[in-house]
């Protein structure tokens, strides 16, 4: 079952922004935010990706996609928080955390008992103001 609402959301900078649950978005849309923020960003079909999310959140000024989230999931009790992106026009403008936020309420009404994020040290007090505790976790690099 996926949501689907949106709502406005004035950023603390005055700017309008409307956040989706899961709404129609599409390749162009995502690969122009990801290759904006993310240097090394190639393009690619998210749709396989978006297929297999439990749900994602994105945040529009003026019908431009400016902020996305995913949260995937087990099939059980753990999702996961990946790819928080926002434009770099549109950083430090509480975006993030608010896309984040509603990602974390909208989990909720699936039951899901633990959100995982991974994230480098210097996102620390960002992923702490959405209300995540640092934990130990391992990894393994596969390429």
């Amino acid at each position: 079952m996926k949501l689907l609402f949106s709502f406005p959301y004035i950023s603390p900078k005055r700017c309008k922004v409307e956040i989706k649950i899961s709404p129609a978005v599409t390749n162009d849309e995502l690969n122009t935010l990801f290759a904006a923020a993310w240097n090394d960003h190639s393009s690619r079909d998210f749709g396989p990706i978006l297929t297999r999310s439990l749900l994602y959140i994105c945040a529009y000024v003026d019908s431009q996609l400016v902020g996305f989230v995913n949260f995937a999931w087990d099939g059980g009790d753990h999702a996961f928080l990946l790819d928080t992106t926002v434009h770099p026009v549109y950083q430090r403008r509480g975006i993030g955390l608010q896309i984040v936020r509603v990602g974390i309420d909208a989990v909720r009404r699936y039951d899901i008992e633990w959100i995982h994020v991974d994230y480098e040290p210097h996102l620390h007090e960002f992923y702490t103001q959405c209300g995540f505790t640092p934990t130990p976790a391992g990894l393994v690099n596969l390429k």
